[in-house]
């Protein structure tokens, strides 16, 4: 059954473009899967490895894209940008009280 998996098809390079970020991410997710199951033969998860590569890649893109949206949105009426840190909020963990 691994052979099939190993022997199935990969996504084109258009392919990956073409899919949105959540669907980007999970499908990052499967071939991770697929290397730590360690049933793929040398070639398949050298295969399935530059996919993964591919797919990280395109998900930074699309992240870095959003970021320059968000920057965009939130210019001041004369053309500056008032950016603030994101912070996360407190856990539990940080000792705040």
């Amino acid at each position: 059954m691994a052979e099939r998996d190993e022997r199935s098809p990969d996504l084109a390079e258009g392919e990956a473009a073409s899919m949105d970020f959540a669907a980007t991410v999970e499908r990052l997710e499967q071939l991770v899967e697929r290397l730590e199951s360690g049933e793929l033969s040398l070639e398949g998860s050298l295969a399935a490895f530059e996919q993964g590569v591919g797919l990280a890649r395109d998900a930074q893109r699309r992240l870095d894209e959003a970021e320059l949206k968000v920057r965009t949105l939130i210019e001041g009426p004369e053309g500056d940008v008032e950016l603030e840190p994101f912070a996360p909020p407190p856990t539990e963990d940080d000792g705040e009280r």
